[in-house]
C-alpha cells in the first residue's frame, strides 16, 4: 500500500477515543491502548488525566483553563490534562484538541478496582463514558476487579484483550448505525481475568464498599501508586506519620465491609462478576427512583400542600382579629 492509500485507509478508520481516572500513566490505560493499535483498524486518540483522579466522580473544572501537554505513547495521539476525567472526555470529543476530529467511541478505562452498583455514583471511569454519552458519543467504562495481594499487573493486560472482542463488535454496530442511542456500557471484569466464564449482560446492583471515619495525625501526602488508586482496593501505601496542628481534628476514611441491600440476584453485576463473568452493564444519564416511591411522595406532598392551606388560614384569621 502507498502512502496516498495508507492516508486515505487511515482518515477512513473509526476513532477511539481513549480516557480514564487512574491517570494517562497508568498501565490500564496503556495497556489498552496497546491493543487497540494493534488491531491496526482504528485511529487512537488518548485525553486523559495528567494525575490520578480516582473517585472524582462526574466532577468538572469550570473557571481555571486546563493545562494539555503531549505524551508519547506509540501509535497514538495523546495529551495528558489536568483535569477530571468528564474534563478530559468533554474535552476529547469536542473537535478542540484534535484538530476537529470526534470520535466515533470513547473508552475509559481500563480502571483499577471494580466499578459495580453503586460505585458508579463515585467512579471517575464511569463519569468519562457517561460525558461522552451525554453529549451524543456512544461510550464504554471498563474496570478490572482487582485483589490485593492476588491481582498483577498483567492481569490489566489480559483485562484488555478480553475487551478487545466487544470493543470491536460495538464499532461494527456504531458503523451499521444499528447502535441505540439510550445507553453507554459499564464493563468489569473478574480477577481471575485469563479465565473468565464469558460476557454477561447484568443489571446495576446496590453493592458498594462501606466507608466508616477514624481520627489520625497528619499524614504527609505519598505518591499514591495505582494499585491503591480505587477506593475498593484492599491496602494503603506507607507515609511518614506528622504530629498535627494544634487546633486540627484529622479524620481519615476507613474501610469497614461491603454489602448489598438486599440479595441481588444473578442477573446483578456484582454477584455475576465474583462468579467470574465479564459483566456488561447498560447504564443511563438518569438517577430513577423506584415506582413504587412516586405514589407515597404524591400523597406526601398533597398533605404538605394541605397542612400549608390550613395554615394559611390561621394565619388569615389571626391578621383579622
Amino acid at each position: 500500500m502507498d502512502s496516498t492509500a495508507a492516508a486515505a485507509a487511515a482518515a477512513q478508520a473509526p476513532v477511539l477515543l481513549v480516557t480514564n481516572d487512574d491517570g494517562i500513566d497508568a498501565p490500564g490505560l496503556r495497556f489498552l491502548v496497546d491493543q487497540l493499535v494493534a488491531a491496526r483498524r482504528y485511529r487512537v486518540l488518548v485525553c486523559a488525566p495528567d494525575t490520578d483522579k480516582s473517585g472524582v466522580s462526574h466532577c468538572i473544572t469550570w473557571r481555571p483553563a486546563l493545562r494539555c501537554k503531549r505524551v508519547d505513547i506509540s501509535g497514538a495521539t495523546a495529551f495528558g490534562v489536568s483535569g477530571t476525567p468528564a474534563d478530559c472526555a468533554s474535552l476529547g470529543i469536542s473537535g478542540k484538541l484534535f484538530d476537529g476530529v470526534v470520535p466515533d467511541l470513547v473508552l475509559s478505562g481500563i480502571n483499577i478496582g471494580n466499578n459495580c452498583g453503586y460505585h458508579v455514583i463515585y467512579s471517575g471511569t464511569v463519569a468519562g463514558a457517561r460525558e461522552a454519552f451525554l453529549y451524543g458519543i456512544p461510550a464504554i467504562a471498563m474496570s478490572y476487579d482487582w485483589v490485593a495481594g492476588q491481582s498483577s499487573v498483567n492481569d490489566l493486560k489480559v483485562s484488555a484483550e478480553v475487551c478487545m472482542p466487544l470493543i470491536n463488535t460495538i464499532v461494527t454496530e456504531i458503523k451499521n448505525g444499528t447502535y441505540p442511542k439510550g445507553s453507554f456500557l459499564n464493563v468489569d471484569v473478574p480477577t481471575d481475568a485469563a479465565h473468565h466464564k464469558g460476557y454477561k449482560i447484568t443489571k446495576q446492583g446496590t453493592y458498594m464498599a462501606r466507608i466508616s471515619w477514624e481520627q489520625t495525625v497528619y499524614k504527609k501526602p505519598a505518591v499514591e501508586s495505582y494499585q491503591t488508586a480505587n477506593m475498593d482496593v484492599d491496602g494503603e501505601k506507607d507515609s511518614e506519620l506528622v504530629t498535627p496542628s494544634e487546633n486540627d481534628l484529622l479524620f481519615k476514611r476507613v474501610l469497614v465491609g461491603r454489602s448489598s441491600d438486599g440479595v441481588e440476584g444473578e442477573d446483578m453485576d456484582h454477584m455475576s462478576l465474583a462468579n467470574g463473568y465479564i459483566t456488561v452493564t447498560p447504564l443511563g444519564a438518569l438517577s430513577r427512583t423506584e415506582p413504587d416511591a412516586i405514589p407515597y411522595f404524591k400523597a406526601c406532598v398533597s398533605r404538605l400542600v394541605g397542612n400549608f392551606a390550613s395554615l394559611g388560614r390561621s394565619f388569615s384569621r389571626s391578621r383579622v382579629a
